[in-house]
């Protein structure tokens, strides 16, 4: 009889993360914190150097999703908070399919 072995992967395709290769997952990586960092650009990386450090540093998805509040509040300070709002809202449509269902983004009850 074969007993069931729980993994970090078995456990992540329990909770709704959709199972992906390894280099799938390593270019949506990239892709995402491309685009963290585009959204950041030159100057918000010489204003906020530890932001843009974590997003480069970042090894999973789920750490790049909890950085999304750490980068909103340097886009805020940046260009003003509808901006980064917007902003966030691109970045956060990336993970769709990425992350497990209980990390998803959930509609505001105060709307838009």
């Amino acid at each position: 009889m074969r007993t069931w072995k729980p993994t970090i992967q078995s456990l992540f395709g329990l909770l709704g993360g959709a199972q992906r290769s390894p280099q799938q997952l390593d270019d949506a990586i990239g892709d995402i914190q491309e685009a963290m960092l585009e959204a950041l650009g030159h100057s918000g990386a010489k204003s906020f150097p530890a932001v843009a450090r974590r997003i480069q540093h970042a090894s999973d998805v789920q750490s790049l999703w909890h950085l999304r509040g750490d980068l909103m509040g340097a886009l805020a300070a940046l260009n003003g908070e509808l901006s980064a709002r917007d902003t966030i809202e691109a970045i956060s449509d990336r993970f769709e399919g990425l992350l497990p269902k209980g990390l998803s983004t959930r509609p505001s009850p105060l709307g838009k």
